[in-house]
């Protein structure tokens, strides 16, 4: 059993960043792929980023070239550097470990609000 622990979530203005954290109780290493989701009030949990054991790294189009995922092996952690911040980005973000067997662990979420 794996613990996923967010944090760095917040108040950001419009245009500004933040960068969020996921702390993994196990060896984060032993995932093919991690990543970030969110969900806004009234939608569907989506896909925000993912990054594989190897570094290959996929993104929603939404975010593109705004947002960086990075991961650290060593230190159980993923990260989410998120800059030019939209209103449109306010949402729960939730970290995400999926094993071999597609099962999916997922933290309990950090509150990111855009707003001005």
């Amino acid at each position: 059993q794996v613990q996923l622990v967010e944090s760095g979530g917040g108040l950001v203005q419009p245009g500004g960043s933040l960068r969020l954290s996921c702390a993994a109780s196990g060896s984060m290493s032993s995932f093919p792929a991690v990543g970030w989701y969110r969900q806004a009030p009234g939608n569907q949990r989506e896909l925000v980023a993912t990054i594989t054991n190897i570094g290959t790294t996929n993104y929603a189009d939404s975010v593109k070239g705004r947002f960086t995922i990075s991961r650290d092996n060593a230190k159980n952690t993923l990260y989410l550097q998120m800059n030019r911040l939209k209103p449109e980005d306010t949402a729960i973000y939730y970290c995400n470990c999926r094993t071999l067997s597609y099962f999916n662990y997922w933290g309990q979420g950090t509150q990111v609000t855009v707003s001005s």
